[in-house]
This record gives C-alpha cells, sequence and structure tokens, in this order.
C-alpha cells in the first residue's frame, strides 16, 4: 500500500503548522488526497485539549506558556496540555476510512507499537504504556523501561477518515518539565516531572534525524512510502483554519 510522506514544517507559525495536519486530515477524508504520513519538526508550543479549554485555569495556563516563550495552541486530537518544542517530532497520519470509529484501538495500538519500534531500533527499552504521573496520561503512551514518557499520541475521527498524531521528545525533556510546571499548576493537574523523557537520555548520541530515520523506517516496512511535498491546495485550507487553533490572548489572574 501507498502512501504520501510529508516533512513540510512551519516552526514559526504554530498555528499553521497545527492547521496543516487537520487540513491534510480534512482532504484525505473528503477524498481528495491520499493517505499521508508527516513527519515535521516543529517550534516551541503548548498544545491544549479540549478538557484544558473549559477549565477555570485556562486563562491562566496559556499566559504561562507565552511567558515560558512557547506559543499556546488548540490541538487537533489528544487529552491534556503537551510540550512541542524543536527537539521533539511531531507526526501526523491522515488515513481515510469510511467507519472510523470501528477501529479506534487497533490504530492507537498500532501506532505506539510502529513507534516503540522505531525506538527500538535506536536500542531503547520502550514499552507502550502509561507511566505513572506521566504528563497527558494515556494508555497508548510509549515509555522507557516503564518509568519515562517518551511519546504521546491521540485521534481526530471525521466523517470519512481520522488523524493519528502525537509528539515523540527527542531531547529536551527539561524543557518540557519547565513549562508544563506553571502551565499544569494553573490547569490543577497532578504529575511527576520525573516521569518525563526523552529518546536521546535513553540512546546517548541520537539525534532529532536519527529518530525521525528510524520511525520513517517503520512505516516503510508497511507502506510503501512515496516523498511529496505540501500542495498550495492544503495550504490554502491550512491557512484558512490556523486562526482557530490559536489560543486567545489572555491576561492571567491573580
Amino acid at each position: 500500500m501507498n502512501i504520501r510522506l510529508l516533512r513540510d514544517s512551519f516552526p514559526q507559525d504554530p498555528a499553521l503548522d497545527t492547521a496543516v495536519s487537520r487540513a491534510l486530515m480534512l482532504r484525505v477524508a473528503a477524498g481528495e488526497l491520499p493517505e499521508t504520513l508527516r513527519v515535521a519538526r516543529p517550534g516551541p508550543i503548548v498544545a491544549f485539549g479540549k478538557r484544558d479549554v473549559v477549565t477555570a485555569g485556562y486563562p491562566e495556563a496559556v499566559a504561562a506558556a507565552r511567558s515560558g516563550g512557547f506559543e499556546a495552541i488548540e490541538r487537533l486530537a489528544g487529552g491534556r496540555a503537551a510540550v512541542f518544542h524543536e527537539d521533539t517530532i511531531s507526526f501526523a497520519h491522515a488515513i481515510p476510512d469510511p467507519d472510523p470509529r470501528s477501529r479506534v484501538d487497533e490504530r492507537f495500538e498500532a501506532t505506539a507499537e510502529l513507534i516503540a519500534a522505531a525506538f527500538g531500533r535506536l536500542g531503547v527499552d520502550a514499552r507502550v504504556g502509561e507511566v505513572e504521573g506521566e504528563y497527558c496520561p494515556g494508555a497508548h503512551s510509549v515509555n522507557a523501561q516503564g518509568e519515562r514518557k517518551l511519546m504521546g499520541v491521540g485521534q481526530r475521527l471525521v466523517s470519512g477518515g481520522v488523524h493519528v498524531g502525537g509528539v515523540i521528545v527527542v531531547a529536551g525533556g527539561d524543557r518540557v518539565n519547565a513549562v508544563l510546571t506553571p502551565v499544569y499548576g494553573a490547569l490543577g493537574l497532578d504529575w511527576r516531572p520525573e516521569a518525563t523523557g526523552a529518546v536521546a537520555d535513553e540512546a546517548p548520541g541520537a539525534g532529532w534525524q536519527d529518530v525521525a530515520d528510524a520511525i520513517e523506517a517503520e512505516y516503510a516496512a508497511l507502506y510503501e512510502l512515496e516523498p511529496a511535498e505540501l500542495d498550495e491546495a492544503t495550504l490554502e485550507l491550512a491557512r484558512s483554519l490556523a486562526p482557530e487553533h490559536l489560543a486567545p490572548v489572555t491576561t492571567a489572574t491573580s
């Protein structure tokens, strides 16, 4: 089976970067594009989930993210706030499916196992499962040695298709913790910073491209990857959607 592989990144425009993955999902679901995998290098973002947005402390959390040098984005899929930065990998798999609800667990399991296998290529003792106290907890997180979270994954379902996406911390777990400490404090979320990991801490010398290559190699074992570039129609749709993903300008209350 063939799928397109995109590597386009927009680190200077976090809202657009988020909207590109949404636009790909919508166009794939509509049958306008074939199945597409995007592996990208984002800028500094705190991506808030729908439950965060309705929390009383959300304005303070948004302000804390921006004070820490991270843009605040309302993301496509997933649970609670997660962090992206230049030493993370953002991946997004847009899949056509006439009945997307019937395979939610199957997609979660397959994606988590694939990412764990990619980490294994680098010598990481990678396991699927939630670590106690991890940020943005999920049963299909991928961790190191059952102790430190390395990857989180979420899904967004629409008519005709689905987005499976997540974030991998290659390096800079300390940056994740530094911004999440005030953000999670504002949201009233309990967590353990020591449960945050990074691939480079488990596989010394592994860089961003090494991890990206390992991920693409695992997908290539299942699909025929066809490198492609982002088309203008998808980019224009993303530009129109981007404002919907930018968190509102807020003033933190004391």
